[in-house]
């Protein structure tokens, strides 16, 4: 006797597995498998129940190698899943399938190129910069539910065929309010970047209070600044009234700028330089007020100025500031280190210890915190360092609506320096995959990554990081032997289990795959 698996395809591809009791009987010479009990659902099925029976028949009849005199099982495929398993479900409950279904048509979209996209744009969550193409990573490395295999020729048909379909946003429409409770306010910003052909892209997101994406777009390189944000409200607004709120990064926070974005309509939230000597800095960092907690690693407090009609937010992040204090100890360290091996090594010859001093002086990253007194040597600038201290952990933004609360502007601005971050995960890898087209391509699965993303970070109360270091801890396992070939998730750690329960998704079975006398099968079913 043995357990016989069956898989059926509902109607939305997913596919759900049965286990049966059977034995195999022989008829006209071919051997036919008779079940014998159905046991129900893979998913649901009493695997405590099933070891204490196979407990019961080896304390009867003893063990089992010595009763089959078969060799121990061997391990043949390891796979992480837990948190592609994860992400599938998010990717369900927001029918994501659903909406790309019906934006491309249900003949062109099959249930194979949903899943492929699905691989895809978990890659990018999960592993963007692994260094292995979506391809390989789902051929070596996880399991993804429903997906056994893919090659880069799947790949380039999905992204084809989802960028035909996104032109007018028809996917980003069918799930906005399927993500967005509400849309009284949204933050916007734009990433630009020079592809490796010399063509020019400008992406633009729009994103909840809560960080989530609603929607996004792809503009040629060159377009203004003050008439992009009236593009978006005109999108964004018509269909769903409330707030556009322009973020911009401190490259872009000159008046003449920020006059501009309010010409064009709306508010904006600017960051502002605070090393280039700007008076309205010195203003607001001089003047005393205390900090309100937004989250664990943000602090923020508001300034008034006299005569300003913009409001200015300090932030203060202490994880930041740890590290700010000992980036500067290293470099202070490392420059007083040179000056001493100068000192030693030309002590008398003055024109190469003028040479080397010059040298270190005009370091880029070194020479910001020397001083070289009219009469003396070269040495460490101690302004300079007190200066920089008094910054450790701070940046300072301003904003033109007098109604957005500190912690929105605080959390807003935190969203366009997140979005820069992510800039790097839209280079798909090989220089030649990083055209204006292919990086366009990119963007939708970029777009479909950072949703699923935040969503999981606003259910559980976890950042991604956390998320997908717990989960990227669940392996998926196959053991072959003469009996048959099983495939078995790790155990989960009470961290694991409760970010599954904070986002009500059901965790892989403990037991994903079991066939006969297959060697090397793998689980691929939820």
């Amino acid at each position: 006797m043995f357990l016989r698996f069956t898989s059926r395809t509902n109607a939305d591809g997913a596919v759900v597995r049965y286990v049966a009791l059977a034995h195999n009987r022989r008829v006209d010479g071919r051997v036919k498998p008779d079940v014998l009990m159905s046991l129900g659902r893979v998913d649901q099925v009493d695997v405590a129940g099933l070891r204490r029976l196979a407990a019961s028949i080896n304390r009867h009849f003893g063990g089992g190698d010595e009763l089959t005199g078969a060799a121990p099982p061997e391990v043949v495929d390891v796979r992480t899943v837990g948190t592609t398993w994860l992400l599938d479900g998010l990717w369900h409950r927001l029918d994501v399938g659903a909406a790309i279904r019906a934006a491309t048509g249900a003949r062109r979209f099959t249930a194979n190129l949903e899943r492929v996209l699905f691989a895809l744009v978990a890659h990018r969550a999960v592993a963007p910069t692994s260094g292995l193409s979506a391809a390989e990573w789902v051929r070596e490395e996880t399991a993804v539910p429903g997906l056994s295999t893919m090659d880069d020729e799947h790949t380039g048909r999905v992204m084809d065929l989802l960028e035909d379909a996104d032109t007018q946003a028809r996917v980003q429409e069918s799930l906005l309010l399927a993500v967005a409770d509400r849309l009284d306010l949204l933050f916007f910003n734009t990433i630009e970047f020079e592809c490796d052909d010399g063509e020019q892209v400008v992406i633009g997101l729009a994103v909840t209070k809560q960080g989530i994406p609603v929607r996004c777009w792809r503009w040629a390189g060159g377009a203004g600044d003050d008439s992009v944000p009236a593009e978006v409200r005109d999108a964004l607004l018509d269909r769903h009234p409330g707030r556009v709120i322009t973020v911009v990064e401190r490259g872009f926070s000159g008046a003449d700028d920020l006059a501009g974005l309010r010409r064009a309509g709306g508010h904006y939230i600017a960051g502002m330089r605070m090393r280039d000597g700007n008076h309205l800095v010195e203003a607001v960092l001089t003047r005393p007020g205390r900090y309100r907690h937004v989250r664990d690693n943000l602090r923020v407090r508001e300034v008034r100025l006299d005569g300003q009609d913009a409001r200015f937010v300090v932030c203060h992040d202490p994880d930041q500031a740890r590290r700010d204090s000992r980036q500067r100890d290293e470099a202070i360290g490392h420059v007083q280190a040179e000056l001493a091996r100068i000192a030693d090594q030309c002590a008398r010859d003055e024109a190469a210890r003028e040479r080397a001093e010059c040298a270190l002086r005009d370091h880029p990253t070194l020479g910001r915190w020397l001083i070289r007194p009219p009469d003396g040597r070269l040495k460490v600038n101690p302004a300079k360092v007190k200066a920089e201290a008094r910054l450790d952990g701070k940046y300072l933004i301003a904003t033109s609506d007098p109604h957005i609360s500190a912690e929105d502007v605080a959390l807003g601005f935190r969203y366009l320096l997140e979005a820069r971050d992510l800039k790097a995960q839209l280079l798909p890898g090989p220089a030649a995959h990083r055209s204006g087209h292919r990086i366009r391509a990119h963007v939708p699965i970029w777009w479909l990554a950072l949703l699923l993303t935040r969503v999981a970070e606003y259910s559980s109360g976890h950042t991604w990081r956390t998320i997908n270091r717990q989960l990227g801890r669940v392996a998926q396992v196959t053991l072959a032997g003469p009996a048959g070939t099983v495939t078995q998730t790790t155990p989960l750690s009470p961290e694991q289990t409760a970010i599954y329960q904070a986002l009500s998704i059901q965790p892989p079975a403990r037991v994903t795959a079991s066939a006969p006398g297959r060697r090397g099968a793998r689980g691929r079913s939820r």
